[in-house]
């Protein structure tokens, strides 16, 4: 068996189906509309009905409405029994300031796919440790909207497969020569640390660990691994994944920085691909794998959704 922080059985959602219903979320920041409807359009080219909420468009300042608004929109999505699955709209901010105003007991009672990335690493994460479910980082509803064929491939393939995920990094470069097994965790480096001091600090140990982050240069990146480091946070990781750093600096800079974060042997593959501005295969956190650096392969030991209404493990 496979425990989350605090001993939560891992819980692994139900396979989506042709015609299924995905629910969209705001909990961040606004979204342009245009690319909304853009996203919203590719997903219903795969098969999905979309469940759109009253108040999705609201604004207050950068944010999508206020935090009680965008924390109620994403426990009432949960407790909604029509919706498979839940997908966000956008990223940017507001993540963490609705942490606190989450149900997570409806949230563990309803088990679904929740899927997203950049400023959604946060939720990623912390519903994973405070109730087993496996979630998903995966494209936003705007990413999508000029998405390339292998995200909308990966995305099709982790939240409807029986068959446990192969991800390949074509590009990949090993850093750290090596293999490692471990549960995967992590996402955008930004959201990461966003998370430190609080209650919601997430803890690394014996996990395989993604990064991807945009538009912070290497001395904020050295800067948040180095907080993080000193937080504890990084103790035990077992192996490090590297998606793209996105207008970030030379990529041998940003890699130095990695391979200097972490004790020597750790595993370290660059060149995952996944994040922001290209390729942003789907990866199941929560689950174990096995990284292969030398190979560039991250292999998943169970299917990335199962079927019926989900399974503990």
């Amino acid at each position: 068996m496979i425990s989350a922080i605090k001993q939560n059985p891992v819980v692994v959602p139900g396979a989506l189906k042709p015609g299924d219903t995905i629910g969209i979320v705001a909990p961040a920041s606004t979204f342009d509309p245009e690319r909304f409807e853009q996203g919203i359009a590719v997903l219903e080219s795969l098969g999905f009905k979309t469940a759109i909420p009253e108040g999705l468009f609201e604004k207050e300042r950068y944010l999508a409405g206020s935090d009680a608004h965008r924390a109620d929109m994403l426990n009432r999505m949960f407790a909604d029994k029509a919706v498979k699955a839940i997908m966000c709209a956008r990223g940017g901010f507001g993540s963490l300031r609705i942490l606190s105003r989450l149900d997570f007991s409806a949230i563990g009672e309803n088990p679904k796919i929740f899927a997203g990335f950049s400023d959604i690493t946060v939720l990623l994460s912390v519903i994973f440790e405070k109730t087993g479910l496996v979630t998903y980082h995966a494209p936003v509803i705007t990413a999508l909207a000029d998405a390339g064929r292998n995200t909308a491939k990966g995305l099709v393939a982790a939240v409807m497969s029986s068959k446990a995920l192969t991800v390949k990094a074509e590009a990949g470069v090993a850093l750290v020569p090596g293999q490692a097994r471990g549960v995967v965790r992590g996402g955008n480096l930004a959201s990461l640390c966003q998370m430190m001091g609080t209650p919601y600090q997430p803890d690394f140990s014996d996990s395989l660990l993604l990064l991807e982050d945009i538009n912070e240069a290497p001395y904020r990146i050295d800067r948040m691994l180095s907080q993080m480091r000193l937080a504890g946070c990084l103790d035990g990781v077992a192996g490090v994944m590297l998606g793209r750093f996105d207008r970030c600096g030379e990529t041998r800079t940003i890699n130095r920085i990695v391979e200097n974060s972490f004790p020597s042997g750790v595993p370290i593959l660059g060149g995952l691909p996944v994040g922001h501005n290209g390729d942003n295969l789907t990866l199941p956190l929560g689950l174990t794998a096995t990284l292969d650096a030398d190979n560039g392969l991250l292999q998943y030991h169970i299917p990335p959704v199962l079927s019926g209404n989900g399974s503990h493990l």
